[in-house]
């Protein structure tokens, strides 16, 4: 049975599927009989599972850190979906303004946006205003669900046009389907929710006393990273542009693309504290990481250029001292550097070509 295909008799179709704040008011509008059966044990654990059915568990609390005058950070370790993480695998950033509360990324689901939520609340009564989402992958974006279940509907939900259209089409359901299976349906009940204003590169959001510019470069980990400066505190979020100790998907990415976004995202903002979705920030953070990709990238277009195959490039690269440096503590390293050689030598061949 698919909660989201059902509706209760008398009651409108289903869109997305039940929380149990909806299954009280079905309860409330049968009256005394609803109250009735509701105080009868097996009832009582019979909706207790039902619930468990069609929406996975709360999400631990993670307190807030700031990390600046204005910013905040619900960190999510460094690691990938897991049952037992309830796929906490992207930190959630709150802006705390004037005007309110804006949302840089919202996390990987509903249950982790309500957490979130009850995060911020912890900091400040401000509503949040606006919500920011960095890229189209779900781990930054499934979140969308709580916040405007939670401050409404005409939230506003921020993206550049190729994540709009992303998130709308194909990989919305792709990414909470995923989502779903990587973590044993802990994330269940959580409703793609699309991104309602497309954003362009240097345009400024002005709440009062912090301002936000947005940056875009062309394709780094996607074709459509979009950075925040709060330019107040000269810290920048870069999405997964760049992570902190964590070998990053680059499937949909370029590895020369990245190396171009970072020089000109310094160029243009300056000296900054640089955090990103995963792992921990810092000043250095897009010069470290990007040493650690030109330890994959230069040695597989050295071997492009040489006509050592592809098994030989990844040789190369498993030895240079950039990429040797961060096997033994790089999460994700062993299972993911064979697949990110391939596509750099897959792409230093484009570029030879």
């Amino acid at each position: 049975m698919n909660p989201s295909d059902h509706s209760l008799p008398g009651s409108e179709p289903l869109t997305v599927p039940w929380s149990r704040r909806r299954w009280l008011r079905a309860a409330a509008g049968m009256g005394g009989a609803g109250l009735a059966l509701a105080a009868v044990p097996e009832v009582r654990l019979f909706a207790q599972q039902v619930q468990a059915f069609i929406e996975g568990p709360p999400v631990p609390d993670v307190p807030p850190e700031q990390l600046s005058p204005h910013v905040w950070m619900v960190y999510a370790k460094d690691g990938f979906p897991t049952e037992a993480n309830f796929g906490m695998m992207a930190t959630v950033f709150f802006v705390v303004t004037e005007q309110g509360v804006v949302i840089m990324d919202s996390g990987a689901s509903l249950q982790i946006g309500q957490m979130a939520i009850r995060m911020i609340r912890t900091v400040t009564p401000k509503p949040v205003i606006a919500i920011f989402n960095s890229h189209y992958h779900g781990d930054h974006w499934l979140g969308n669900h709580a916040f405007v279940e939670t401050f409404g509907r005409d939230l506003p939900i921020h993206a550049l046009a190729h994540t709009r259209e992303q998130i709308a089409g194909h990989e919305g359901n792709l990414w909470r389907s995923l989502m779903e299976r990587w973590t044993n349906q802990a994330t269940l009940g959580t409703a793609v929710v699309a991104p309602n204003r497309t954003v362009e590169h240097g345009q400024v959001f002005d709440y009062g006393d912090v301002q936000i510019r947005l940056h875009h470069y062309g394709r780094a980990h996607t074709p459509s990273d979009l950075c925040l400066e709060v330019v107040q505190d000269k810290l920048t979020y870069v999405g997964d542009i760049a992570m902190g100790n964590r070998i990053a998907n680059i499937d949909d990415g370029s590895y020369p693309g990245t190396f171009k976004y970072y020089e000109a995202l310094k160029k243009a903002a300056g000296d900054q504290v640089w955090v990103p979705g995963h792992g921990r920030g810092g000043r250095d953070l897009l010069d470290a990481y990007g040493t650690f990709l030109k330890g994959i990238w230069e040695p597989c277009v050295q071997a492009v250029k040489d006509g050592v195959p592809l098994e030989g490039a990844k040789a190369l690269v498993l030895k240079d001292p950039r990429v040797a440096s961060r096997a033994a503590t790089m999460a994700g390293f062993e299972s993911n550097i064979g697949k990110y050689t391939s596509l750099a030598y897959l792409e230093a061949e484009k570029e030879a070509f």
